[in-house]
């Protein structure tokens, strides 16, 4: 029987019919602690374990687990666990992710704890380090990142996968660490061209977190269980339309959630200048209302050097008066509606199928 999903602030997704998939935690343990030359750059090594092992919600391995099921990948058994180790890749992915996207927009914590950059240039200064101890917190940091993404092959190839299994996988994880980078650019695009095309916004969403989120670990479960091509096909669908509701579910909890639930302060995308659908559809109803102080308003939050709390706290109030925040609930919701269509005469077994669509409404639902 399937177990129910929850959630916790503070910890993993929980969503599985064994206890296979629960043996991911220990399959992370037993990677770090057989990782050879770790002892070269000890620093790098134990930031990335703090971060890997120290919290998140295994979104992305709970994805990618039931894009095995749904192919008819055992539960249990030895493949099954050749499955659970390999999708340590996918954590560590995830690692490098982060580490890297807070350097690039400067977030101080993550998961209610300084950011990796943070800690190194604290480091940096308590030891009276030559330099500059911005800069060396950065470097360090970006190196964990990359740390993360070579371990994140590592994970993958020395999983014990059958070498079909790995040549399968090895299609989905390809698309997924270049679609991850792309994602991350055209962010940074986004950004440096004040983009307010909601179009272009959801497109940053799509690459730089639906597609590496949902879309391709399920993908990448799906090709490890040997799934046909319309199989792959149902679930790419379900994952794309779910990856691009969890990311404006996101973007509505960095405005409007609880600071201490979601593990960094409320508010960073408004105080860097993020370019969100969320924003791109405020602008939009601004400009479609005539209220021309309104989108002055947020081209300030967006655009301005220093942007207060108070302004933060004038934009979010806009943002539900303007209609924003319901027509982004609006639009999570229309996606997940069509995500879960995409499920409906997909050939898989209906435990599954019915742990994908409790899954879809737990991640687009959350408060964390």
């Amino acid at each position: 029987m399937t177990t129910a999903p929850t959630a916790r602030a503070d910890g993993p997704i929980v969503l599985d019919d064994t206890g296979a998939f629960g043996s991911l935690h220990a399959a992370l343990v037993a990677f770090f602690d057989t990782r050879p030359h770790a002892d070269l750059a000890p620093e790098l090594v134990d930031e990335l374990s703090r971060l890997v092992l120290g919290g998140g919600k295994r979104v992305r391995p709970t994805f990618a687990w039931w894009g095995w099921r749904a192919a008819g990948g055992a539960s249990d058994g030895p493949d099954a666990d050749a499955t659970v180790r390999a999708l340590v890749a996918l954590e560590l992915l995830q690692g490098c992710a982060v580490v890297h996207d807070d350097v690039m927009d400067r977030s101080t914590t993550r998961r209610g704890r300084p950011a990796a950059h943070v800690r190194f240039a604290a480091h940096h200064q308590r030891a009276r380090w030559a330099g500059d101890g911005r800069v060396y917190g950065d470097s360090a940091a970006i190196l964990v990142g990359d740390l993360a993404l070579a371990w994140a092959d590592d994970a993958l190839v020395t999983a014990g996968l059958d070498g079909a299994a790995l040549a399968r996988a090895w299609v989905p994880w390809q698309a997924v660490r270049t679609e991850m980078m792309a994602g991350q650019h055209l962010d940074l695009l986004a950004c440096a061209r004040r983009e307010e095309s909601l179009e272009r916004t959801l497109r940053v969403a799509r690459f730089k977190t639906a597609a590496y989120t949902v879309e391709r670990p399920l993908h990448l479960g799906a090709a490890l269980a040997g799934a046909p091509a319309d199989l792959i096909d149902a679930l790419r669908e379900f994952g794309r339309d779910i990856g691009v509701a969890f990311q404006l579910r996101d973007d509505l909890l960095g405005v409007f959630g609880d600071a201490e639930t979601i593990g960094k302060p409320v508010g960073d995308d408004l105080r860097e200048g993020k370019r969100t659908p969320l924003m791109a559809v405020a602008i939009g109803l601004a400009r479609a209302a005539g209220r021309a102080d309104s989108v002055r308003l947020l081209h300030s939050c967006l655009d301005g050097p220093h942007v207060t709390e108070q302004t933060v706290a004038d934009v979010r109030d806009l943002l539900h008066d303007l209609g924003a925040v319901e027509a982004v609930e609006e639009q999570i919701a229309v996606l997940t509606s069509s995500a879960l269509r995409a499920l409906d005469h997909a050939r898989m077994t209906g435990q599954a199928r019915a742990a994908l669509r409790r899954l879809a409404t737990l991640v687009t639902a959350r408060r964390s």
